[in-house]
């Protein structure tokens, strides 16, 4: 098998609603698990995901529960793939300045974290907008 052919493949939709978080981090792991990545990993892309599950709800959706989050994955043996495609407002993450962690420590901040979190989650992070008013973030962790 060449190491671009997928060996994994599915998708999950679920309405913006934070109760939908757990069944996005089941689909997710389980997923991840059948890809043969280590816990240490798994544990990474649960919650990196989750983060962007969230930030979609609170910022593109505004805690609407009528927008649709769809995850598609697919696997292959070299990576791990997480496609999470929304109708929500769009965003440019390049426009969110890298935090200071010293004033956020300092101030005990909570929250606002997000985006950075998912960059040293993940080995590549990369946001889309696409044509029918679409946004698309792609979770791309290496295997191996």
């Amino acid at each position: 098998m060449n190491n671009e052919q997928k060996i994994l493949n599915d998708e999950l939709t679920v309405k913006s609603k934070t109760d939908n978080l757990s069944v996005v981090r089941d689909f997710i792991r389980s997923y991840a698990s059948k890809c043969g990545l280590m816990e240490k990993e798994i544990s990474k892309i649960v919650l990196a995901v989750d983060e962007a599950c969230t930030n979609i709800i609170k910022h593109a959706y505004k805690y609407s529960p009528q927008g649709d989050i769809n995850l598609r994955i697919n696997c292959s043996q070299n990576k791990f793939v997480v496609l999470i495609t929304d109708t929500g407002n769009h965003f440019n993450p390049e426009l969110i300045p890298e935090p200071n962690l010293a004033a956020f420590q300092k101030e005990k901040r909570k929250g606002g974290l997000g985006i950075f979190l998912i960059k040293k989650l993940m080995d590549e992070v990369n946001y889309k907008n696409l044509s029918g008013e679409r946004n698309q973030v792609e979770l791309v962790k290496y295997i191996g």
